[in-house]
């Protein structure tokens, strides 16, 4: 029969047959435009969006279900708060309550009811739908900002400290944005909506539920599989401790991003604290990257096409007008201007709560889902600025503090017998030998930070790029018969070097090597030395741990000198041969073991 033939012909598609023709496609296009942004300094998110607006239902058509994965890959922005919770002592969160209650909600409201002014004179939109989308484009990317921060070592400092104020305070506020949004809505279903001081009070008790959760239940759950010893049980305590704190929340209509951050704050002074982050990373990576996926699935870009002038106009007064409140505010709560800028451009984009309100607001019937679509569109053309931005907001925080004017140079410094280039904890240590010994030295560093901590104790630091030919004349090179670079720098190479060598012939050139690849660059000038910046310390703590088994103290030094002959015999062969994998069978590792060892307890056994 026809109809048989045809079934037979085109048999129905399974869910897994879907499942996995989709995740091929969407992994394959993030893992292609992720490598590829990546590649071009512009950021995996930027990757993440355009990989699934190419592949999605606006796009090529390759894969659906945006929205249902937008829904699961939420569970990434609640992995990120939650290991974000893991690193803040709740003793900290408190030191930091004057930023995150004042600072975070003067910028929440200041640019909340900006953004909405100009979206209500700049277009048909009534105030009630300009309110549920200007509240929302002031919440920045807590994805793409936090990471950035955490990369860079920045998150502990004293401005990472107040950008994560105002993002969290940016979390906090969701539940409010919300019950506003439901309080404007047209939408009769809404009515039967709790009120807002229902879910304020629902916030307060669900925090302390989950404090109370987590002194006595989680902790001590975590004692039990710490005795265990069983790395999966430490997996599924992760999970369960996030997923149950977000789950708990999303009853409650609440944030459950808000959930998982306060079960990690519980947790933040706990001994398995590196335990449970280590196990619980993978999922946020993955997870996260299928948010951004998600996101850029749903972006109808037919609506964008079709306005594409009011998407980026729009976009770039978001940005702009983020960048100025944010950037006043900082001053005002005390940060210098360098640093002010750089956290207003950080914080400048839209954030992707902003999905979330976005579809609140369209659900209340306040905005269509073509307005919806533009302004989504909008918030990922601001985060695709961020990248850029991010790299500027660095420069300016680094290299253009307040008072680089008011430091002194090395040409005020007295001539020296050696000058150190890089005071921090390798310079600091190479200068106060040359001092014991009675040398007299010449201290260069760019950081003006590091400049100031050096003046508490006492040092003189003249501010400066060591690197620089015309500031080693002004410091008197000349006259030096030692130039040790003591900067932690895996980009200083021979063309750097070289002209310093040359112009100053009569100096002595030490060199801190940041891994063995630098050294092996290095190795090939005439040098007075390189030094491997952890390769003794290294050696230190081999030897800490041979002596922590009980070796014999004579087999401990004959392994030490057998590694750093082996070292230096694989380093001759790399530098002949120019590859790092030269010689590799010279290394020890499991099943080759040292000679003298391996004699001695074949003689035992006989």
């Amino acid at each position: 029969m026809p109809g048989t033939n045809m079934a037979a012909a085109h048999p129905p598609v399974s869910a897994t047959d879907m499942l996995l023709s989709e995740g091929v496609i969407l992994l394959g296009a993030a893992v292609l435009f992720v490598m590829l942004f990546r590649r071009f300094g512009l950021g995996a998110v930027l990757g993440y969006l355009v990989a699934g607006a190419l592949v999605g239902p606006h796009g090529l058509g390759l894969v659906g279900g945006a929205e249902s994965k937008l829904a699961i890959a939420e569970i990434g922005i609640v992995l990120l708060l939650f290991l974000v919770g893991l690193e803040l002592h709740p003793a900290r969160l408190w030191r930091l309550k004057r930023d995150i209650f004042a600072l975070g909600l003067a910028q929440v409201v200041l640019c909340g009811l900006a953004l909405t002014a100009i979206i209500f004179y700049t277009t048909g939109f009534t105030w009630g739908a300009a309110i549920a989308l200007g509240l929302p484009l002031a919440l920045s990317s807590t994805a793409q900002v936090l990471p950035s921060l955490k990369s860079s070592g920045r998150i502990n400092s004293p401005f990472g400290e107040k950008v994560f104020s105002i993002l969290l305070f940016q979390d906090l506020s969701i539940v409010p944005l919300i019950t506003i949004v439901a309080a404007l809505s047209r939408n009769p279903a809404d009515a039967s909506g709790p009120p807002g001081w229902v879910l304020a009070a629902s916030t307060v008790a669900a925090i302390a539920g989950l404090v109370l959760a987590g002194r006595f239940i989680l902790r001590p759950l975590l004692r039990l599989v710490g005795r265990l010893g069983e790395r999966e049980l430490f997996v599924a305590v992760g999970l369960f401790t996030v997923l149950a704190a977000a789950a708990l929340m999303h009853a409650l209509h609440l944030s459950t991003a808000l959930g998982a951050f306060v079960a990690g704050v519980m947790l933040a002074d706990s001994p398995y604290r590196h335990e449970i982050e280590a196990d619980v990373e993978p999922f946020r990576s993955i997870l996260l990257g299928l948010f951004f996926l998600a996101v850029g699935m749903v972006l109808d870009l037919q609506a964008v096409a079709a306005n594409p002038f009011f998407v980026i106009g729009m976009a770039m007064a978001l940005v702009i007008t983020k960048t100025l409140l944010i950037t006043g505010l900082a001053r005002l709560f005390g940060m210098e201007w360098s640093p002010a800028i750089g956290a207003g451009l950080l914080l400048s984009q839209g954030g992707e709560f902003g999905f979330v309100l976005f579809a609140q607001a369209q659900n209340a019937l306040l905005i269509a889902p073509q307005g919806a679509s533009l302004f989504s569109a909008i918030v990922t053309v601001s985060m695709a600025t961020t990248p850029f931005l991010m790299l500027f907001a660095r420069r300016l925080e680094f290299s253009r503090p307040k008072d680089v004017s008011g430091l002194a140079g090395p040409e005020e410094a007295k001539r020296g017998t050696a000058i150190i280039v890089g005071f921090g904890r390798f310079g600091q240590t190479v200068a106060q030998m040359l001092m014991g010994h009675g040398f007299s030295v010449v201290l260069i560093d760019k950081k003006p930070s590091q400049i100031e901590v050096s003046s508490r104790f006492d040092m003189k630091v003249y501010y400066g790029d060591g690197t620089r030919m015309d500031l080693l004349r002004r410091a008197g090179a000349e006259d030096a018969r030692l130039i040790a670079f003591c900067i932690d720098d895996p980009s200083l190479d021979k063309r750097t070097l070289e002209p310093i060598a040359e112009a100053f012939p009569q100096a002595a050139l030490l060199v801190r090597a940041f891994d063995r690849r630098q050294l092996l660059e290095l190795r090939k000038m005439d040098l007075a030395g390189v030094v491997r910046e952890v390769f003794e310390s290294a050696i230190c703590m081999g030897v800490q741990a041979m002596e922590a088994l009980g070796v014999p103290q004579g087999e401990i030094e004959e392994v030490e000198r057998q590694y750093r002959q082996n070292d230096e015999q694989r380093l001759a062969v790399q530098t002949e041969q120019g590859s790092l994998l030269a010689a590799k069978e010279l290394m020890f590792r499991p099943g080759r073991r040292m000679r003298l060892l391996t004699r001695g307890e074949g003689e035992e056994r006989a």
